[in-house]
């Protein structure tokens, strides 16, 4: 098979170059995925999918054009995509202002595969759907839930990528993911309480293995009597006070007003017409802080355990370990290799594309927050007044990443180093910079964690990634909590 694939793609981009494309690379993507839902202890669905297609891109006198194909075994479909994606680089070129530079890569063969322990394609579907309606069950059985819900998602995908430069290369993922909830409605008030995070939980790359160690059925009655509580709860206050972030939320925090913002190609405007741009222009490249010095910020495409991990990104570059924010100061971007000229001339890996059908664009890798110095223990014992939020429930940024305002499903109040009340509907806002700015302390390695976001939204038509980022926990000194209590 694979080597019938690349026999594809190398005439793909042969016949390319025969046109006179200046570059051409060709990638074949089969993906495989599975989603089962459950609410109530009733199965909503199970999405069991197989998709797979060639996407061809070429480069022609400084402009690109793209072209896909999912009948990959018919010559002529393939000869017809080629030739698309090449009058559409040439009629692109015609009216593009200035042309595209690719920054130098290697030449790369290789043959790379993500590590795992339980293929969850060959687990029974009767297991994954006994622990999801086991736990809505144990969910239900607590007066006042009204609603239970449990997901599983699984992802398997293969990428063959060959280009005019000569690399020629072969990747496998797997990963898997799951989370719980509940809602509770009462006295006119609706709360949710989930795990191990809000929006179908947790994903990581690996196997079944991953739901196994995530042990959702013991979570169950503890998560559900936790979202009755919210009820009696004290509504988040109105004021300015330290706040004392939760993992899982600040995994969201970190994507939203750091991810997107470093991205390159927002920067540069092409995104000014979708998803915005970034307030991290080039003139702020190593002349900008970002925040504290307690703020360390990087992105590294090869963390094992993270689903936006690769060997290679789909442009064939390796991926890699780079500073975007460096004790305070911003010093990096995200980068493809058609943007990297506007920073050091070096792609770091991060250009990525959904699948066979969509061309690659700047995209997250993994970002992550460094661990610091601090315990959970020590942040919450420093604080004489403040908060500390768990759990995403909302979320705004506005275009250029400056002005932000989330809310959480549930908090704790912190007095005098304690914790001490719930707290129901909290909610912060901020300005980025001045956020972190204030940002007094990062957990430590022994409480940092790699989470996975697995619907990232970007571009246009839209393309949905899968992100990692290792976050632990951290604080932030007067913060504007309560907005719109």
């Amino acid at each position: 098979m694979q080597e019938f694939i690349k026999k594809i793609l190398n005439r793909a981009v042969h016949r390319a170059t025969e046109l006179g494309s200046d570059y051409a690379d060709a990638r074949f993507t089969t993906l495989r995925s599975q989603a089962i839902s459950v609410k109530n202890g009733a199965v909503l669905g199970v999405d069991d999918h197989l998709d797979y297609g060639v996407g061809i891109r070429v480069l022609y006198k400084g402009s690109w054009g793209f072209a896909s194909n999912p009948d990959v075994d018919d010559e002529s479909r393939m000869e017809k995509a080629v030739q698309r994606a090449y009058d559409l680089a040439v009629a692109a070129s015609k009216v593009s202002p200035q042309g595209v530079e690719l920054v130098d890569k290697p030449v790369v063969q290789d043959h790379w595969e993500s590590d795992f322990n339980e293929d969850p394609f060959e687990v029974d579907l009767e297991e994954k759907l006994e622990v999801l309606t086991k736990s809505c069950e144990a969910m239900q059985k607590v007066d006042g839930v009204a609603i239970t819900r449990g997901s599983m998602d699984f992802f398997k995908e293969e990428r063959y990528f060959v280009d005019s430069e000569g690399s020629d290369i072969y990747q496998k993922v797997l990963q898997s993911g799951a989370g719980i909830s509940c809602m509770s409605l009462l006295g006119g008030e609706v709360h949710s309480r989930s795990y191990p995070s809000s929006f179908r939980g947790d994903h990581n790359m690996g196997g079944y293995e991953v739901i196994r160690e995530m042990d959702l059925l013991s979570r169950a009655p503890g998560l559900a009597k936790e979202v009755v509580q919210l009820h009696n709860a004290l509504v988040c206050p109105q004021e300015k006070m330290d706040l004392i972030i939760g993992k899982s939320q600040l995994v969201l925090q970190v994507h939203e007003s750091c991810g997107h913002a470093v991205e390159l190609d927002r920067v540069l405007g092409y995104e000014a017409n979708f998803a915005g741009t970034s307030f991290l222009t080039v003139d702020k490249w190593k002349n900008f802080t970002y925040g504290s010095e307690k703020v360390n910020l990087y992105q590294d495409g090869t963390t094992p355990e993270a689903i936006g991990s690769a060997k290679y990104d789909d442009e064939g570059v390796p991926t890699c370990r780079t500073d975007l924010v460096k004790d305070g100061q911003f010093v990096g971007y995200l980068k493809s290799r058609d943007v990297a000229k506007y920073e050091n001339g070096k792609s770091n890996g991060a250009a990525r594309a959904q699948g066979w059908k969509h061309i690659p664009i700047v995209r997250m890798t993994n970002i992550h927050l460094a661990p610091g110095q601090e315990s959970l223990d020590e942040l919450i014992s420093s604080t004489k007044r403040g908060i500390f939020m768990c759990d995403n429930s909302s979320w705004s940024i506005d275009d250029k990443r400056w002005n932000f305002q989330f809310g959480t499903e549930v908090g704790w109040l912190i007095e005098n180093g304690k914790l001490t009340q719930m707290v129901k509907k909290p909610t912060y806002t901020g300005i980025t910079p001045e956020f972190w700015a204030n940002c007094e302390g990062v957990a430590g390695k022994d409480e940092w964690k790699v989470w996975g976001t697995p619907n990232c939204g970007k571009g246009q038509p839209m393309q949905v990634m899968r992100v990692g980022h290792g976050v632990s926990y951290a604080k932030f000194k007067e913060v504007q909590v309560g907005v719109g209590s």
